[in-house]
Formats: C-alpha cells, sequence, structure tokens
C-alpha cells in the first residue's frame, strides 16, 4: 500500500489528473514518490502517444502533433513551464535576488517572453520528429534527470522539496535509474539516455555554481530544457 501511495503522490504532483486524491507529503513515501517520476513520465507519454496515434488518423501531421503538445502542456498543469518561467526571470537579476524573484507569484516579462518562444521551439521540435515512439521515454529520461539532481545537489529552498530529498536514498534512485534504463533498452532507445543523464547533471552544475543548489523551479527548468533536448536529438537523428 505504501508504494501505491507513493506513486499516487508522484502521479498528482506532476499531472492534473487525479489519482487515489494522496497529495499530502506523508513520511516514509516522499523518496518513494521521487523513484516514481520517470515512471508517472513513461506512463503520461503512452498516453500522449496513444492521443497522437488517434488524431493522426483524421488530421494531418501538423494538426495532429500540435493538438497533442498542447494536450502534454495541459496535463503537466504547466507544472515545470512555471518552474522554466521563474528560473528565466532569476537568471535576469543579480543571483542575491534571484531565489526571491523565483518565489514570486507573478511571471516576469522575461520569463514570459521565453516561455513562449521556448513553447514554439519545442512544439515544432516534437512535430518534426519522426517517431513519436519515442515519446513516452522522453518524458521519463527528462523526469529521471530531475531525480538525479534531487539526489547529487543540495536543496536551498524552503518547501515540499525538501521533504522528499531527505528521503531520496542512493537505492532509490539506483532503482529509477535501472527501470528507466531497461525501458529504454527494449525501445532501442538507449542512445539517448547517456547524452540525456550528461544534459541534466550539466545543467544542474551550472545552477549549484550559482546558486548553490537546487529548488523546485530549477527542477521544472531541467525536465523542461531536457526534454526539449532530447526531442532535438530525435530530430537531428532523422535529419
Amino acid at each position: 500500500m505504501k508504494y501505491l501511495k507513493a506513486f499516487a503522490l508522484a502521479w498528482n504532483m506532476l499531472t492534473i489528473v487525479p489519482f487515489m486524491k494522496v497529495h499530502d507529503f506523508f513520511k516514509g513515501i516522499n523518496g518513494l514518490s521521487a523513484m516514481f517520476y520517470p515512471l508517472v513520465g513513461f506512463l503520461l507519454g503512452s498516453v500522449l502517444y496513444g492521443a497522437y496515434m488517434v488524431f493522426s488518423s483524421f488530421f494531418p501531421p501538423l494538426q495532429s502533433g500540435v493538438a497533442v503538445f498542447t494536450l502534454w502542456v495541459v496535463l503537466t498543469g504547466a507544472l515545470h513551464l512555471d518552474g522554466f518561467s521563474d528560473t528565466v526571470d532569476g537568471l535576469f537579476v543579480p543571483k542575491e535576488k534571484a531565489l526571491a524573484v523565483m518565489k514570486e507569484s507573478h511571471v516576469g516579462g522575461m520569463g514570459m517572453l521565453f516561455s513562449v518562444v521556448f513553447l514554439i521551439f519545442k512544439a515544432s521540435l516534437f512535430v518534426g520528429i519522426e517517431n513519436t515512439l519515442f515519446l513516452p521515454l522522453v518524458l521519463a529520461l527528462a523526469r529521471l534527470n530531475a531525480v538525479v539532481a534531487m539526489y547529487s545537489f543540495e536543496y536551498i529552498s524552503s518547501g515540499v522539496g525538501q521533504l522528499v530529498k531527505e528521503e531520496l536514498s542512493k537505492p532509490l534512485v539506483v532503482f529509477a535509474v535501472v527501470y528507466v534504463g531497461a525501458i529504454a533498452l527494449m525501445m532501442d532507445g538507449i542512445w539517448l539516455m547517456i547524452p540525456a543523464l550528461i544534459f541534466g547533471l550539466l545543467a544542474a552544475t551550472l545552477f549549484r555554481r550559482r546558486y548553490g543548489g537546487l529548488s523546485g523551479d530549477l527542477y521544472g527548468f531541467i525536465i523542461e530544457t531536457s526534454e526539449l533536448f532530447l526531442l532535438a536529438l530525435l530530430v537531428a537523428a532523422h535529419t
């Protein structure tokens, strides 16, 4: 039951689709919930892939891609995109003020501008990939990057992220890496895994140098940019 609650917490954290109504961070399931983040990404990607198969039966590829990309943003509640925009706002102020700016409820001008450009670029990459079967793996790897970063780097903000990090043990992270690796092998996508992990660690390292650690907004930024990076790899692989 503990594992089911941990999965439900991860699902409810990363999507807007309710499952078991588990939203509270109970002691003992926080680290387990993080272990399930990549699985949630894989399942969410599978839903999007299925939606693309349905849409593409009735509409041209461009319209199908745009519709599924919109669904992608909606199902995640733009949670990670919010972290992306807050992170961008923080990059345009002195680092002493950055964390306070990132915590503000409203989105700054630079965060809004870069988010719009980011979404356009990401949507164009998604429409441009030939094999959408890799979409579940893309979402799984992006969330695995957040889990690895969460375990490997200091947490510098107050909030639920600290509760998760305190219970996220090395065996849980290793298990997440192993099952995502197994998924990648079965999908013939293992070639995406190493570049994805390198990208995530590099991004996390750069943020640690600026802020001394990571926060929830930075995890969101890592997830969003990891997805963009992987979509770019998929497009480049077929050009």
